[in-house]
């Protein structure tokens, strides 16, 4: 198996996210580690709370 099919594909393997206006937040699919293994969900453990310009907030 090739190291790079865990990388995450949403965060490229960073475990971070930037938006539109360069804040950096930690990955919502794999959860900040950049790797998102064989038959692990994508889908977070739990719903997360949004701002009004659909950012996540800790």
């Amino acid at each position: 198996m090739n190291i790079r099919e865990n990388v995450c594909s949403a965060c490229d393997g960073t475990g971070l996210l930037m938006d539109d206006e360069q804040w950096k937040y930690s990955c919502s699919v794999c959860g900040g580690d950049g790797v998102l293994k064989a038959g692990e969900s994508p889908e977070p453990d739990e719903p997360f709370d949004v701002d009004e310009t659909n950012r996540t907030l800790e």
